[in-house]
């Protein structure tokens, strides 16, 4: 799957090739990134959220702290985004609002029942939003590329998340089932949600289909959907469970 991690390889042009001091010049493509980082934002703060109540699940300790760590790491990347947004002169709440009632509704109809459930949608569900934004990433300026990438490194879900679903499945092949069952449900909400957040917004979808920010084509935007797809099966394989 091809990420902006190899767009290096190719000739940036138009507003890839240039710095946010040159891009946003255009009023329409700053509108787009104040937009595109309000819903990051808010979507950081809300898993620094979720991760904190999800420790109280954990059965031990260690799971305690390993995920309060996790936590403390999404909100570092809240504070940069919110930093960023007072320095392009954007008033964070007020860009951030926008997303909050998808996001909202999206976790209140996906709250885990108990800890494998919460681990599974740390890992799927926060993956797929991050490839989400990873394809946008690759059409952004030069500094607003850096920070979105920064923010969507991983905090230790992916192996963490791993070991643990792993192991909870050879101790009883049973729970494999209702958690690819859950994954399933996972992806479907979650796919759903980016894109009621693009439609609703005029920004965010102009710079999708190539309105500005050398946007995606219709063909394109159904292309990044089916590489999402396919790396979402992929995840669900190393967790040991069908997609």
């Amino acid at each position: 799957m091809e990420t902006p991690d190899t767009a290096d390889a190719h000739a940036l042009t138009g507003i890839a090739a240039q710095d946010w001091a040159q891009a946003s010049e255009d009023p329409h493509y700053r509108a787009a990134v104040i937009d595109l980082l309000g819903a990051l934002a808010y979507g950081e703060l809300s898993a620094f959220e979720r991760l904190a109540e999800d420790a109280k699940l954990a059965p031990t300790m260690d799971d305690k702290a390993e995920l309060a760590k996790m936590a403390s790491a999404e909100f570092h990347h809240f504070e940069r985004l919110r930093d960023r947004l007072a320095q392009i002169e954007a008033e964070p709440n007020e860009a951030m609002e926008p997303f909050a009632a998808a996001l909202d509704e999206f976790h209140r109809q996906t709250a885990p029942s108990d800890w494998l459930e919460g681990l599974v949608k740390a890992y799927v569900g926060d993956s797929i939003a991050s490839d989400f934004y990873r394809e946008v990433a690759a059409r952004l300026d030069t500094d607003t590329r850096d920070l979105v990438l920064a923010v969507l490194d991983d905090t230790g879900h992916a192996s963490f998340a791993v070991e643990k679903v792993r192991a909870a499945i050879e101790a009883d092949p049973r729970v494999g089932g209702r958690l690819a069952l859950w994954a399933r449900r996972l992806m479907g909400e979650a796919l759903s949600q980016a894109q009621r957040v693009v439609a609703d917004r005029d920004a965010l979808s102009t710079m999708l289909v190539g309105g500005v920010a050398d946007g995606f084509d219709l063909a394109e935007v159904g292309r990044m959907f089916s590489r999402i797809t396919e790396a979402h099966t992929k995840r669900m394989s190393a967790l040991g469970l069908a997609a």
